[in-house]
C-alpha cells in the first residue's frame, strides 16, 4: 500500500505525538522582539527572493492535502522575526531556510551563520539594528559548510571587512567543491527537494521540515580569517569566550558546535535540530556517518549540557533548561545511534538497504518525541544511506549488477505486461485502492517507454499528488508534488548559479583544473594529447596539466619533455580565460590552439535537466 499503518506515507515511525502538545509553539514564540512590514525581500533587479507573506494560509486548521505532523512543523518554521535567546544573544528566524544569530560583545555583535543569500542576510542586519541599535559587525562565525549557513556573508559584511571569520577546519575546501564539482545536480535536484517553485498553498509546497524553503538571492563568501582545528580550542571575540567542539563528518564534512559559557549557551550547529535529520540528502552529497555523528551528541552533552541554560541552533527554536536540553540532546543522539545500530545488526543478517528500511520502527519514546520526526530526513532513506555507506550501492543479488538502463527496462516491462494500456487499466485500479507506491512503480515504466503517453503521465502525477500530500517528510512532499508538476509540462527553471562569484574565487587553482578534468568530454578526447604549463604570478605556484586518454591530469612537477604551451598570469584571469573560451592578452608561449582545444573539449553541465521524465 502507499500508505502507512497510519493512512499517511513515509513508513514505520511511531506513534504520533499529541496534535494537543503546544510546548513546542509556546517555544517557538519565546523572547519575540518584533518583525518586518516587509511583504517581500528582493535583490537589485526588483526579483522576489523571499516572500514573507506565502504562507499566511498555514494560520488555518489543516486540510486533508497535507499531513497533519507535517502542517504543525511548517506552522512552527513560518515564525519569523527577531528572537532573544539569553542575555546578549539574539536570532532571526524565518528569513530563510536557516537562522542567523546574534551574540553581543563589548563592541558589536558577533553573526553566526549569515543565511543563503545577501538580500535575506541584510534584511535580518536591518531588523536587528532596529530594535538592538547600530552595533557594528565584529566576526562572523560559520558553523559549517553548507551554504545556507555562509551564502549570505557579504550581506552582513558587504566590503568584506577587516574582521575574524571563524569556520571549522575544513570548511574551504568543502564549502566550494560540494557546489563545483557535483553542484550542478545537487542544485536541480533540490529544487524538487525543497519545492521552491511549487506554488505555498495547502495543495502546494508547505514548507520542507527544516525551514520553509530556501531563498534564491545571491550567494557570497569570504574566506575564513581563523580555523578551529580542535575540540577544547578557546577565543575570545569581541570580549566573548567561546568554546568549541569540532564535529567533522556529521551533518557536514565540516562542521563544529561551540559553548559560550558567560552566557551558559551552547549552540548546536545543525547537529541537533528539531527533527529527524539527512543521513543522505535527497539533493544529494556524501552520506553522512551517523555513528560518529551519536558519539559527537554523546561528547556535547559531557562537555557542555550541565552548564547550559539554552541550547540553540541554526534551524528551528531553541531548548531552554538543563535538564531539558540534556533530554534533548540525548534523544537527537539515541535516534541517528539507533538507525545506524539496527541497519547494521540486519545488514549482518543478510538484508538489504530496501528491505531494512521497511521493518525498522523506533522506539516509542523517539517516536513520541516531536523533534525526532521524520520532517527533512526520514527513516526510510536514512536507513538506506546507512546501509549504502557500508555496502554500496549493490545489494549481493547477481540479478541487480548489470541491469539494463531506465529506458531500456522501462519499454521491455510493459512490452512483457501486456502493453501500456493493460498497465494503465491495473495502475488506475491500483490508484483507487490507495495502492500509490506499486501505481507510481508500474505507471514509471509506461512513461519511460513513451514519454510522450499524455495518460500515463497524468495518471503518475495524480498518484504523486496522492504521495505528496501524505508525506509527514517536507522534502519528500516536495519530491512528490514537483514530480507531478514535471510530468504535466511545468518543469521548473534553475533560478540559482551554485558555483557564484564568490565561490568561484575561492577555489584553489588544483580545484578549478579538477573542475575542469570532470568535464572533459572523454571519448571525443581518447585520442588528443596536449600539455599546458600554467605559472601563477599571485600563488608564485606552477601547476602543468596533461590531457591523454581522456583524463585531465596536474602534476606540480615539470617534466623534461616541453609543454605545447606556458601560461603566466593569475588566478582571477584563470577563470577569466575559462569562462571567455579565449586567452586574450594573458602572457603565453607555445602554441595557443592547445588551450581552445582543452576548451572545445569541455561539456556544459545542464542545469535543467528532467528529474522523473527521461
Amino acid at each position: 500500500m502507499g500508505a502507512g499503518s497510519d493512512g499517511f506515507v513515509g513508513g514505520s515511525v511511531g506513534v504520533m505525538p499529541s496534535l494537543g502538545d503546544r510546548a513546542d509553539f509556546e517555544a517557538a514564540d519565546r523572547g519575540f522582539v518584533g518583525t518586518t512590514s516587509q511583504e517581500t525581500i528582493r535583490d537589485g533587479r526588483g526579483r522576489v527572493v523571499w516572500d514573507f507573506g506565502a504562507y499566511a494560509f498555514l494560520s488555518g486548521p489543516c486540510p486533508d492535502t497535507a499531513h497533519p505532523s507535517l502542517w504543525r512543523q511548517s506552522q512552527l518554521t513560518a515564525k519569523h522575526g527577531l528572537y532573544q535567546v539569553a542575555e546578549g544573544i539574539y536570532q532571526v528566524r524565518g528569513f530563510d531556510l536557516s537562522n542567523v544569530s546574534f551574540v553581543e560583545g563589548e563592541r558589536g555583535v558577533i553573526v553566526i551563520d549569515p543565511l543563503l543569500s545577501t538580500e535575506c542576510a541584510a534584511a535580518t542586519v536591518e531588523l536587528y539594528r532596529r530594535h538592538r541599535g547600530n552595533r557594528p559587525v565584529t566576526a562572523v562565525i560559520f558553523s559549517h559548510s553548507h551554504a545556507d549557513h555562509f551564502g549570505g556573508v557579504r550581506g552582513v559584511v558587504p566590503d568584506g571587512g577587516n574582521i575574524p571569520i571563524i569556520a571549522p577546519a575544513g570548511f574551504l575546501e568543502h564549502a566550494v567543491s560540494e557546489n563545483v564539482y557535483a553542484g550542478t545536480a545537487m542544485n536541480r535536484r533540490a529544487i524538487y527537494m525543497y519545492g521552491a517553485a511549487l506554488p505555498k498553498s495547502a495543495v502546494g509546497q508547505i514548507g520542507a521540515g527544516l525551514g520553509q524553503t530556501t531563498s534564491t538571492g545571491t550567494i557570497s563568501l569570504i574566506e575564513p580569517t581563523l580555523h578551529v582545528t580542535r575540540t577544547g580550542q578557546e577565543e575570545v571575540i569581541d570580549g566573548v569566550r567561546i568554546v568549541f567542539q569540532l564535529t567533522p563528518g556529521t551533518e557536514a564534512p565540516a562542521e563544529m558546535n561551540f559553548f559560550l559559557p558567560g552566557r551558559r549557551a551552547l549552540c548546536m550547529a545543525e547537529n541537533a535540530t528539531h527533527n529527524l535529520h539527512n543521513v543522505l540528502t535527497l539533493r544529494g552529497a556524501l552520506v553522512r556517518d551517523p555513528r560518529v555523528w551519536s558519539r559527537y551528541l554523546t561528547e556535547a552533552i559531557e562537555m557542555f549540557a550541565a552548564d547550559s541554560e539554552v541550547l540553540f541552533a541554526s534551524h528551528h527554536w531553541p531548548t531552554w533548561g538543563t535538564r531539558e536540553l540534556t533530554v534533548f540532546l540525548s534523544q537527537q543522539r539515541d535516534l541517528y545511534a539507533y538507525l545506524h545500530d539496527q541497519t547494521l545488526r540486519l545488514l549482518n543478517q543478510g538484508h538489504t538497504g530496501v528491505e531494512i528500511a521497511e521493518m525498522i520502527e523506533l522506539p516509542p519514546a523517539l517516536g513520541r518525541a516531536w523533534h525526532a520526526r521524520g520532517y527533512y530526513g526520514s527513516v526510510s532513506h536514512n536507513v538506506k544511506a546507512i546501509y549504502q555507506r557500508y555496502m554500496g550501492w549493490f545489494d549481493g543479488n547477481p540479478a541487480h549488477l548489470w541491469e539494463l538502463p531506465p529506458q531500456e527496462s522501462a519499454r521491455r516491462h510493459v512490452e512483457l505486461m501486456g502493453g501500456a494500456s493493460n498497465i494503465l487499466a491495473k495502475a488506475e485500479a491500483a490508484y483507487q485502492a490507495g495502492e500509490w507506491r506499486w501505481a507510481a512503480q508500474i505507471l514509471n515504466y509506461v512513461v519511460f517507454a513513451d514519454p510522450a503517453d499524455v495518460v500515463a503521465r497524468e495518471l503518475l502525477a495524480k498518484v504523486y499528488d496522492e504521495l505528496g500530500r501524505g508525506s509527514e517528510n517536507g522534502t519528500w512532499r516536495n519530491f512528490y508534488l514537483q514530480g507531478a508538476a514535471e510530468l504535466r509540462g511545468d518543469k521548473p527553471q534553475n533560478p540559482i548559479d551554485s558555483a557564484g562569484t564568490d565561490l568561484a574565487r575561492a577555489l584553489s587553482a588544483e580545484q578549478i583544473f579538477d573542475s575542469l578534468a570532470i568535464r572533459v568530454n572523454g571519448p571525443r578526447a581518447w585520442d588528443i594529447r596536449l600539455t599546458i604549463d600554467w605559472n601563477f604570478t599571485d600563488l608564485e605556484e606552477e601547476i602543468r596539466t596533461s590531457l591523454a586518454n581522456g583524463v585531465l591530469t596536474q602534476t606540480r612537477s615539470r617534466e623534461a619533455t616541453p609543454a605545447d604551451l606556458t601560461v603566466t598570469l593569475t588566478k582571477p584571469e584563470l577563470l577569466a580565460v575559462i569562462a571567455s573560451g579565449d586567452l586574450g592578452g594573458v602572457q603565453a608561449s607555445g602554441a595557443r590552439q592547445a588551450f581552445t582545444t582543452l576548451i572545445e573539449l569541455l561539456d556544459d553541465p545542464d542545469r535543467d535537466f528532467n528529474i522523473v521524465t527521461p
